[in-house]
């Protein structure tokens, strides 16, 4: 089933006029993973083997990866089995392994928010040594913890910068990276 999500992924790419090539996070071993809790199959990372996605990024596809992951389970603990795994965490390891410059999660918020009542209050941009604090005193919580989580972890393994950007916006990469203002949330070591 997740194949089918990075397989309609890639068709619209396609559609779109690009290059796109869908893959599941246990082809190649891109993402291995154990099982996260005794409840239900949501695994976490243990390795990330970037082999396939740079094959295919060298060859002018966009790689369309599906975040499940292969691991070790079940009740006799040596059959294969397949864990679900948070795709922003995905997409950050991932970003890390690859030594990747920047990693962008586009989501349907503007960024971090000082206060999430009022659009006026997006927090431009973060120094890891600031996260703590907003964690702390609730301003960063909910779902944007996890998407704050792999940009710490990605930039503390040598991701120069990490943006959080609203999706919903046309053409939302460029303007972030184009533009001296942006419209998103950058994170940057310090």
């Amino acid at each position: 089933m997740a194949e089918l999500g990075a397989e309609l992924g890639a068709g619209l790419v396609a559609e779109l006029g690009g290059k796109a090539v869908g893959l599941c996070g246990i082809d190649g071993s891109i993402f291995g993973a154990e099982q996260l809790s005794k409840y239900g199959l949501v695994g976490e990372i243990k390795n990330v083997d970037p082999t396939l996605v740079e094959v295919a990024l060298d060859n002018g596809y966009i790689p369309i990866i599906s975040t499940v992951a292969g691991g070790m389970g079940g009740a006799g603990g040596g059959r294969t089995q397949v864990y679900n795994i948070n795709a922003d965490t995905a997409a950050g390891a991932l970003a890390a392994e690859m030594k990747a410059e920047k990693l962008i999660l586009l989501t349907d918020v503007k960024g971090i928010m000082a206060d999430p009542g009022d659009d006026d209050s997006l927090i431009q941009r973060l120094t890891l040594s600031e996260i703590p604090a907003l964690v702390r005193d609730g301003v960063i919580k909910g779902g944007m913890i996890p998407k704050v989580d792999c940009c710490v972890e990605a930039i503390r393994r040598g991701v120069n910068r990490a943006h959080i950007l609203d999706g919903r916006i046309p053409h939302s990469i460029l303007v972030e990276m184009l533009t001296d203002t942006g419209i998103g949330t950058m994170i940057y070591g310090g």
